[in-house]
């Protein structure tokens, strides 16, 4: 990648921005540029941020931004340098932004907490985005967001990733893709979307999920109609595995036993017609804790068979999302901007993608920073690019044309009566009704 490349896509970023482009634009550079900024109005002291800081606020409350097009710049950058017969690694999961004390802001709703001490309970106010990210071959912050999506209070994350798939795997014809996600997205409806979709999806699934073998084939005397499912197949009842259908058996990087086993033609008793893979991971050297089981259980989505010897190398991956999670938000101040409609929220999260590709492309000049106690021979890090980011946007330039004066605002008109910002309360989904309760109804 050289500098035409980087000046090509800040074009066309630039022309994505269909009102208030230059502040957008402007505000894009300004947080590229400035390490030191914890907050929007101190991003508008940046060289790059040729206006003041009301403008911050001025150009996300009125800007526009066509995210169709900019999410087909971003596949079209992301993905111009990947050779066509290397896979492409996706993860798709999502992230919360808090904001508890925000009553003007509508549309909040609950949210999960991670990390949180045990004597209090995981869960906050806010909002939830959905992410699907281009995943590196090893494991670190350098990722790259293809799409990023608000999921509203009456929308799930299930159906927010799904549409994010459509929109985006279609852009990418002849492509192979391997999606990793987490345990939540075992769900029939996803499943049942990436194989229409020819997407190999590894999924973390639970131990207690119920899955079945294939129906018996029906009887010449039988009464009735056929069964649907045959044998029952769950993690937490060893009795019902039976034989695995392929197995590895090696060792890991500190040099103890791991077996992998396999067993197929499995299906969710809302699909039967969706064959899915179960993979059983066992290693000797883990602690069994939650973070470190010993015992990890996987659906495979995709067609051919997965190479049983990979299973752990692949999945491993998935981890560069909570690496590039912690980079938007702690960098790039993804959660640090206190807005008040869910519109702006989702305008900043676009030029926080934004910042977040241009470091990715600009991984490949070779320019960096490192403090004195940083090693040299180590990969560099997106913090690292990020400090010499002030050089490169001054060599490459920006498309935006510097503010013209306008004089002094009139300010608020005498007589004219302030009122109060309406408020909002939290949106609270109720809770699912259990399938007796319906069978009973």
């Amino acid at each position: 990648m050289h500098f035409n490349t980087l000046e090509r896509l800040r074009q066309q970023m630039y022309h994505c921005f269909e009102r208030s482009r230059d502040g957008l634009f402007n505000l894009s550079d300004a947080l590229l540029s400035e390490p030191q900024a914890r907050s929007l109005p101190e991003l508008s002291l940046s060289v790059f941020f040729q206006r003041r800081w009301p403008s911050v606020y001025a150009a996300l409350q009125d800007g526009r931004i066509n995210v169709e097009r900019l999410r087909e710049v971003f596949v079209e950058a992301l993905l111009e340098n990947k050779p066509i017969t290397e896979p492409i690694w996706l993860g798709i999961d999502s992230s919360s932004i808090q904001r508890p004390e925000a009553e003007s802001s509508r549309d909040r709703g609950m949210i999960y907490v991670p990390n949180m001490p045990h004597a209090t309970k995981p869960v906050s106010v806010g909002y939830q985005f959905s992410t699907l990210m281009l995943l590196p071959e090893q494991p670190s912050s350098w990722v790259g967001i293809l799409d990023q999506r608000r999921i509203r209070t009456d929308q799930t994350a299930i159906e927010v990733g799904i549409e994010q798939l459509r929109a985006l795997l279609p852009q990418m014809p002849a492509r192979r893709f391997i999606l990793l996600a987490d345990r939540w997205y075992a769900a029939t409806a996803f499943v049942q979307t990436c194989q229409e979709l020819g997407v190999g999806a590894l999924i973390r699934l639970k131990r207690n999920r119920k899955l079945y073998r294939p129906a018996p084939p029906r009887q010449p005397k039988q009464r009735g109609p056929s069964c649907k499912h045959g044998p029952l197949f769950q993690g937490t009842r060893p009795e019902t595995y039976g034989p695995a259908d392929a197995q590895w058996q090696g060792v890991d990087e500190h040099g103890k036993r791991v077996l992998v086993s396999c067993w197929k033609h499995l299906h969710f008793r809302e699909a039967p017609q969706t064959e899915v893979s179960v993979i059983r991971v066992l290693r000797e050297a883990a602690r069994d804790t939650k973070r470190d089981p010993r015992e990890s259980w996987f659906v495979w989505t995709g067609t051919e068979d997965i190479p049983l010897a990979l299973v752990r190398a692949w999945y491993r991956k998935r981890f560069s999302q909570e690496h590039g999670y912690r980079f938007l938000k702690q960098d790039l101040l993804w959660t640090a901007a206190h807005l008040r409609t869910p519109e702006q929220v989702e305008r900043w999260s676009w030029i926080v993608a934004c910042a977040c590709n241009q470091l990715l492309l600009c991984q490949h000049l070779g320019q960096a920073v490192l403090r004195p106690w940083e090693s040299k021979e180590r990969a560099v890090t997106p913090r690292q690019v990020r400090r010499v980011m002030p050089s490169i946007l001054s060599q490459v330039g920006t498309p935006a044309p510097r503010p013209k004066p306008r004089g002094k605002s009139p300010g608020w008109p005498k007589g004219r009566v302030r009122t109060p910002a309406p408020r909002f309360l939290v949106v609270r989904k109720p809770k699912p009704v259990p399938k007796t309760h319906r069978k009973r109804a």
